[in-house]
């Protein structure tokens, strides 16, 4: 089965603030290019969640890879660092922590998302990643023509219709070619 290729993309960075600005700004340049549009507020809310946290949490250091994968029809954003420690979920306690400001990207994420997770890579570090559905495509496909090659508009097939040729059964003895005759009479 021949299915359209992966479209990806990957940016290593410190996950500083001055830094998250112009990651939002490459996921969303691709998502256009890539022709969906539909994805960029999620995708970039997305990444913005997880590299603040890399930012507020990972240890030893910031550094960080961003990776943005679209396969067919789901776009994969995924963040991997340097600090082994897995995140929580943390759900809301209390009316306080409804309403905080701070501390609830992973909730947000999974609000937004149709799927996400976190896991170990290698011994010193771990993804966060989350999906999202991409849209059916709002403008079809432009025809292709198909091509045959060698197809002419003269010559022994266009003197009857093709049904009309026995498939496998020529209409004469096959000949071999005057030089491979001569080679062969010898």
């Amino acid at each position: 089965m021949i299915s359209e290729p992966s479209r990806y993309c990957t940016v290593e960075l410190q996950a500083l603030p001055s830094r998250i600005g112009q990651v939002r700004r490459i996921v969303s340049a691709h998502l256009r290019h890539w022709q969906v549009e539909a994805l960029i507020d999620h995708a970039t809310l997305g990444v913005t969640e997880l590299l603040t946290n890399v930012h507020r949490h990972a240890q030893p250091d910031k550094t960080c890879t961003v990776e943005v994968e679209l396969l067919l029809d789901r776009l994969t954003v995924s963040v991997r660092d340097n600090d082994p420690r897995l995140p929580d979920l943390c759900e809301p306690h209390g009316e306080s922590e409804e309403f905080a400001t701070s501390g609830r990207g992973l909730t947000i994420i999974q609000a937004m998302s149709e799927s996400w997770g976190a896991r170990p890579h290698g011994d010193s570090g771990k993804v966060v990643w989350f999906t999202l559905q991409a849209p059916a495509s709002s403008v079809a496909p432009p025809p292709r023509e198909l091509a045959v090659y060698g197809a002419t508009t003269t010559g022994p097939f266009t003197e009857r219709p093709l049904e009309t040729i026995p498939f496998g059964v020529p209409d004469e003895p096959l000949r071999a070619p005057a030089v491979a005759r001569s080679a062969l009479t010898r």
